[in-house]
């Protein structure tokens, strides 16, 4: 049985500049900025891939906009095995609690692979979910009906399971603190109770997406789970869930933690790979690319400098003070706007010149659409037919052994005008041309 769970919020930080959009005063600010959410129109692409080869297929999920309106959409048919204890659908907020229960009952329901849909928070309250799964057997209903079932009810969610949520994607200290070994101990358990444990893929549409429990895109997310119906299972590879404190981040401190380990469904090229942290040995490369790019800059021209190692050793070798992983504008040496949002962005591109600085998430080879959803579909239109101009120290696009780099804008016709190769910056006068494509152009 297929799983569903979808973080309401998920994303809606990233357009605002906001990094990220753990807890509810930051998924406030974001709204009262212009930003809003595309999670549900992520869930909608990865649905839909599983409709088209399964048509009428029952999913079990959470209700209204937790997963159950998705579902419909999609034209598949809803199994509510959870419905959360406030009125979660429409609402602007959610809470990391939400989540945890939702993919508790979902496993104590008995989905074998559960989509949950949004970012590395998201992921990290599902961790605590399946180690609450692994202590209640909730009673429920095997019988599925057109969007709600009698084993929706499952109050016993609603009183067992008392997580302290800090508001927000990621939150709560309680629902965290299943670490790594927490997790492998809440998998042996259910193991040990006879209980199937079940297989998470997420589905990216949040800010951080650092971890390697993502398919590469929403669509990828549905083929994966076609695959799984079709052939009964898939092989799965036991990954990292790894978070960044919010907080901390907006303090200039970066500093992933490990917050558990889920079973991911793999298939090469639609599973995303870890993050690969820039090593201390290629410091002089990347300095070098920096200055590369540095050489390159006009006057006149808004540089949008995106979040990164590399594009932060620009910043340093312009003199400017960057924010930690947000986007930056600066022209003629000196930053205009700090932390922009993708407002502020269209504001600044409207008065000139204008090209996005980015960089390549090392292991994974995302440019666009991993923590800069800043650098939206409308603000790389509104800069023209050359947006991008791409940094990297030579290292980076060796480790992704000939796999292209991607860009997932969320706009298809955007994507498909981006792919085909891309000039990289790798030092000084040195440049590679390198492959570039869209997961949502690469058939699944």
């Amino acid at each position: 049985m297929i799983g569903l769970v979808v973080n309401p919020v998920a994303g809606v930080g990233g357009p605002a500049g906001l990094a990220g959009s753990d807890g509810a005063d930051v998924q406030h600010l974001a709204l009262a900025r212009g930003a809003r959410s595309r999670v549900q129109e992520r869930a909608a692409l990865a649905l839909t891939e599983l409709a088209a080869r399964h048509p009428g297929l029952v999913v079990a999920t959470a209700d209204g906009a937790m997963g159950a309106d998705a579902v419909r959409a999609a034209g598949l048919v809803p199994r509510v095995v959870w419905t959360p204890g406030r009125a979660t659908a429409g609402a602007d907020t959610t809470a990391a609690a939400d989540t945890t229960a939702a993919v508790g009952a979902l496993a104590a329901a008995g989905a074998d692979l559960i989509l949950v849909v949004g970012g590395d928070g998201t992921l990290r309250d599902a961790c605590a979910g399946l180690d609450a799964a692994a202590s209640f057997d909730p009673m429920q209903d095997d019988t599925p009906d057109a969007g709600r079932s009698a084993g929706e009810g499952s109050d016993i969610w609603r009183v067992v399971l008392q997580v302290e949520s800090g508001a927000g994607e990621a939150g709560a200290a309680g629902a965290a603190a299943a670490g790594a070994a927490a997790a492998g101990a809440a998998a042996a358990g259910a193991v040990a109770a006879g209980a199937v444990v079940p297989a998470v893929l997420g589905v990216p549409a949040g800010v951080k997406m650092y971890s390697p429990v993502f398919a590469v895109s929403p669509r990828a997310a549905g083929a994966i789970a076609a695959d799984w119906i079709d052939r009964d299972g898939l092989p799965t590879d036991d990954r990292e869930v790894l978070d960044i404190d919010e907080a901390a981040m907006r303090q200039a401190r970066v500093d992933p933690t490990l917050y558990g380990m889920l079973r991911v469904p793999y298939r090469a090229g639609r599973t995303q790979a870890r993050k690969a942290a820039t090593p201390v040995t290629e410091a002089a490369a990347v300095e070098a690319a920096a200055r590369g790019a540095v050489a390159r800059m006009l006057p006149g021209v808004r540089y949008l400098l995106g979040p990164g190692g590399t594009t932060a050793e620009i910043a340093r070798q312009l003199g400017v003070e960057g924010s930690p992983l947000g986007v930056d504008v600066v022209l003629d040496g000196a930053v205009r706007v700090r932390g922009a949002s993708e407002q502020e962005l269209l504001a600044q591109i409207a008065q000139g010149p204008a090209q996005a600085v980015i960089t390549v998430i090392g292991g994974q080879g995302f440019l666009l659409g991993r923590g800069n959803q800043q650098l939206s579909a409308a603000v790389l239109r509104a800069i023209g037919p050359d947006p991008l101009l791409v940094v990297a120290p030579e290292q980076k696009l060796i480790d992704l052994h000939g796999r292209p780099l991607l860009v997932d804008t969320g706009d298809p016709d955007l994507d498909a005008r981006l792919a085909g190769h891309v000039r990289i910056i790798t030092g000084v006068g040195t440049r590679s041309l390198y492959a570039v494509t869209a997961p949502e152009l690469t058939p699944a």
